[in-house]
């Protein structure tokens, strides 16, 4: 049986994650699950994290409020719109997140007021923009399991996103990448350097040995001479 993790590992998970980009943590660990790439970020600010509060919102309203309303400080709201081609979130919607310390919005669908999302600084992601809302009729459904294009988010799940899209994952997987993740960095931060100070990249990679290798059907991996 897994050790449950205590509230000051998950603050020093947090604060190892928020120095860490989505690429590195998906180098990291390619089985983390990644949101579909056509869910962009929309607002100013694109680094999100936080825990998942989600809301299973088929082309109606009312699970979103419900969702602002259960979400704490640090949350991030994830709603699926299930294909809907309404907009189920705008500005008053963003705003009283922000309001409320949420860490983000994730919308699998649509949202609307595009131009006063793009100056906020909570992170917001959506699928695009349409002028017309959902209605506000359905019974709400809040904190369910939901499957967006195959990958699952579950209440609780820690989401980690920036410009190249959004890792989903619970704290103990992120927490058994977050070591490796954080040495990519260092070693790519260090790549930068050298070819800032006029090292090519070929004279760090094992490129030339790698094609050979493979050329001949020689197991080999593409890897960094630091």
């Amino acid at each position: 049986m897994a050790a449950s993790r205590s509230p000051r590992d998950d603050l020093d998970l947090f604060e190892r994650l928020s120095r860490l980009d989505a690429a590195t943590l998906s180098d990291a660990d390619k089985s983390l699950k990644i949101l579909p790439p056509a869910i962009r970020p929309v607002s100013a600010n694109a680094r999100l994290l936080g825990r998942a509060v989600t809301a299973d919102a088929p082309d109606d309203l009312l699970s979103v409020l419900a969702g602002l309303q259960a979400a704490c400080p640090g949350d991030v709201l994830v709603v699926s719109a299930n294909g809907s081609a309404n907009a189920v979130a705008g500005e008053l919607f963003a705003n009283e997140a922000s309001r409320r310390g949420l860490a983000g919005l994730v919308l699998d669908g649509y949202c609307r007021d595009s131009r006063s999302l793009r100056r906020m600084n909570l992170p917001i992601f959506a699928r695009g923009a349409t002028p017309h809302a959902a209605p506000a009729k359905a019974p709400p459904s809040i904190n369910v399991p939901l499957t967006i294009e195959g990958v699952r988010v579950n209440p609780g799940d820690l989401l980690v996103g920036d410009e190249d899209g959004i890792l989903v994952a619970t704290p103990d997987e992120l927490a058994a990448a977050v070591h490796a993740a954080e040495t990519i960095q260092v070693t790519e931060e260090a790549l930068v350097s050298s070819m800032t100070d006029g090292v090519p990249l070929f004279d760090m990679l094992n490129f030339a040995e790698h094609v050979r290798k493979v050329s001949a059907s020689e197991d080999s991996t593409l890897q960094f001479l630091l």
